[in-house]
């Protein structure tokens, strides 16, 4: 036996269990292949046969293609199309042969039930080539072949006029057929990640077209005619090599997005203002040295220009931007800010790090909307480093405390404040609130030389009325009586002696009817008399409502008063700007306990309300009559719950109510079948109505940081119109910190893969 010792039979009769008894050392007995192993086995990674290909459209989807008219053969390894595929839309064999009564008996089946075929993905395959029988799918509205290994396209797609939508992204094609670009249906093109290196000029013959993205190529120029596509609203032209811009791409006047990121150039066109729908402008990591006025893009909401040789902020830019809100700056060669910041009155986030600038203006702190403020890697030596690094709030408190320090040492005649700049970084106290030429103070001196005896005195500030005492004059801005008079009546002031002496010069200033430059009269009174109080023309220019706040209403169609301390405002404000088609009203930052009544004169014009940072604790059912609301923001207040009236704002595309005292989802909101964003962060949620939510088939962004939410439903993965959310700062235990911070895909698939069975 080898020297090997024969095992003693087993105890009982009964056989051996549990490990082998075979010494570690001795060989196995050898073994047989087993008949059961298939010697026909395919490796994985091999070229794939027609056969293989073909077998992939099943009988199956066949017939869903045939019932739905959508035919999904993406990520299937397909190295070729089934040729079966471009005989879809013709009716098969057994239709052909089955009569009427047997159709009736399997009428799910029957021709009158079958639908064309209008959308065909065949994505994320390995194809390098299209049949020319493609031109047989004349149906076809929607074509996805982005993520595969094309290398050109045939000619025939040209027959194709239902094409709405054609994705060719992620291959590796150079050009396109000429005959692609007769499509007269073409509204949505996208050939990113390919290898062009020009694009054709026929691209302008494409009409119809609204979305085109040509990013991650090697495009070094675009095609005179590009400015033809008169219909685009997005044009995303990232990771090229682009030098300089064609002159007629500024006829886009359509264009609401445009994307030159990580190219080539080196200058803007100067003429950027026609396009006057641009919303979103990213030019970040290029070589521009000097950013235009952008006079005429009043829509501008983000301008990205970090990663370039930009010097200066034009003065004009931060007057021709009323709506900007995202200013990205960083990694540039600044050395200045401009006072005249400060009139970019809705900026939200101001990024300016890796910069060589050393002081801040104090006028950044009057941007009542000023979230993040970004001074990182400036040699800034006038605020210390502590408070840099205590963040936006910190530094803001700092500039504001140095603003109002220098107000009192010059006693506010020269320090410049946000409310006190007007266009081109003009002091609002010399220019006539509705005029639309600007005037500088050398037009007003020669009556304000009359005046010089008559300056007001800072002890007499105690006598000066309260906000809701104050009376609001806007002669300046309808300069004939007979068209204020409808609006509200003649000031007591007007009455007075010393004014009509005075109305004759005034009246015969180049710029118009304008009174802001009125004496303070204190000082020519009798001294008995100087501790009465004062004619509403002394101190109507520190009134609650003033005649700066309308300035250019009938420009800019925006009503903005921030950081006046307001409790109320008039109707009369409300009543002018509704006659100057004012749709955009702004409150932001004051003392509000409720929606100002006078709003009901506005409800059939305003798109965007910001009330936030106010003390309001209800909001009035009138909101309802709002009938053209887009953008409400109600945050940081102290609401609790919304009316029911909410429910009817079908137009509301956007709801910020973070930072108030929810402890629920208000139930109107779930009726809002247009809202896309709801922002509900920093409140008391405690728990969430997936039910109510799964009703708002738009809604793609919910913020609901910072709640007191115990549990997250594992249903909520399902609402797949979701694609931003965010739960950070909650209660709950699952999903985990390390899954939130992973972002919404990752939260979403955790959640699906919970869902009971």
């Amino acid at each position: 036996m080898n020297g090997q010792h024969p095992l003693p039979p087993p105890p009982n009769g009964g056989a051996y269990t549990g490990a082998s008894r075979i010494p570690r050392g001795a060989a196995r007995p050898r073994q047989g292949l087993s008949p059961r192993i298939n010697h026909s086995f395919v490796p994985v990674f091999h070229e794939r046969s027609n056969n293989e290909d073909n077998a992939v459209l099943t009988d199956n989807l066949w017939k869903l293609a045939r019932k739905t008219g959508n035919l999904n053969l993406a990520n299937k390894g397909m190295a070729r199309v089934p040729e079966r595929l471009y005989d879809i839309n013709d009716a098969d064999e057994d239709s052909k042969k089955a009569n009427l009564q047997q159709l009736s008996l399997n009428e799910e089946d029957a021709w009158w039930n079958q639908m064309p075929i209008n959308n065909l993905d065949l994505s994320s395959n390995a194809l390098t080539h299209v049949s020319p029988k493609i031109e047989n799918l004349l149906t076809l509205t929607v074509l996805q072949l982005h993520d595969n290994a094309l290398v050109a396209l045939p000619p025939e797609i040209g027959k194709l006029e239902k094409l709405v939508r054609l994705n060719l992204s992620h291959n590796k094609l150079d050009e396109l057929p000429a005959e692609l670009f007769s499509l007269p249906e073409l509204r949505h093109l996208n050939i990113s990640h390919n290898e062009f290196v020009e694009l054709n000029p026929d691209i302008s013959n494409l009409h119809m077209l609204e979305f085109l993205d040509a990013g991650n190529n090697n495009i070094k120029s675009l095609p005179g005619g590009i400015g033809f596509l008169v219909r685009l609203t997005a044009l995303l032209l990232p990771n090229n090599h682009i030098v300089e811009l064609p002159p007629d791409i500024v006829n886009m006047r359509s264009l609401q997005k445009l994307d030159l990121m990580k190219n080539d150039l080196i200058a803007l066109p100067e003429d950027m203002g026609l396009l006057r729908k641009l919303e979103c402008l990213y030019v970040q990591h290029n070589d521009i040295k000097e950013l235009p006025s952008f006079e005429g893009n009043e829509t501008l909401n983000e301008l990205h220009a970090s990663n370039n040789f930009i010097e200066r902020v034009p003065k004009d830019l931060c007057s021709n931007l009323p709506h900007l809100k995202i200013f990205d700056l960083r990694d540039n060669k600044i050395t200045q800010l401009p006072d005249e910041v400060c009139l970019l009155r809705n900026l939200n986030r101001l990024d300016v790090s890796n910069n060589s600038i050393s002081v801040l203006p104090t006028t950044l702190s009057s941007l009542a909307h000023l979230i993040s403020l970004q001074v990182d890697g400036n040699p800034i030596k006038t605020i210390r480093r502590d408070i840099l690094q205590c963040g936006t709030a910190r530094i803001l408190k700092t500039l504001q405390e140095r603003a109002q320090a220098k107000d009192r040492e010059t006693g506010g005649a020269d320090a410049m404040s946000c409310g006190n700049v007007g266009a081109a970084g003009q002091s609002t106290d010399d220019m006539t609130a509705g005029s639309v030429d600007n005037y500088p103070r050398q037009h007003v001196e020669p009556v304000q030389a009359q005046y010089m005896q008559y300056q007001y005195q800072t002890q007499q500030q105690q006598f000066m009325p309260q906000p809701e005492q104050c009376r609001i004059y806007y002669a300046q801005y309808n300069p004939q009586p007979q068209m204020r008079s409808q609006f509200m009546p003649v000031p007591q002031y007007e009455q007075d002696e010393r004014y009509n002496h005075y109305l004759p010069q005034v009246q015969q200033l180049p710029y118009g009817n304008s009174f802001q430059h009125l004496p303070h009269m204190s000082n020519n009174l009798p001294q008995q008399q100087q501790h009465q109080q004062q004619p509403d023309y002394v101190n109507f220019s520190r009134c609650a409502v003033q005649p700066r706040w309308v300035y250019k209403l009938r420009h800019t169609r925006t009503l903005a008063v921030n950081l006046e301390g307001l409790t109320n405002v008039p109707d009369h404000v409300f009543e002018l700007a509704a006659a100057e088609q004012v749709h955009v009203v702004d409150f932001a930052r004051n003392q509000l306990r409720a929606l100002p009544n006078g709003l009901q004169h506005m409800s059939k014009l305003v798109t965007e309300l910001v009330l936030s940072h106010n003390a309001i604790s209800q909001v009035h059912p009138f909101i309802s009559q709002f009938t053209r609301i887009a953008h409400l923001n109600l945050s940081n207040n102290l609401l609790t719950d919304l009316p029911l009236e909410f429910r009817v704002l079908n137009t509301l595309r956007e709801l910020n109510v973070a930072n108030n005292r929810f402890t629920f989802i208000p139930k109107a909101l779930y009726e809002l079948q247009g809202l896309e964003i709801l922002v509900a962060s920093e409140n008391r949620i405690k728990a969430l109505n997936v039910a109510g939510l799964e009703g708002m088939s738009r809604l793609n962004t919910l913020d609901l940081r910072n709640n007191d939410i115990e549990s997250i439903p594992p249903i909520l993965g399902n609402l797949t119109n979701i694609t931003h959310l965010e739960l950070i700062g909650n209660p709950f235990r699952q999903p985990r910190h390390q899954i939130l911070i992973k972002g919404t895909d990752a939260i979403m698939s955790y959640l699906r893969d919970r869902i009971p069975i």
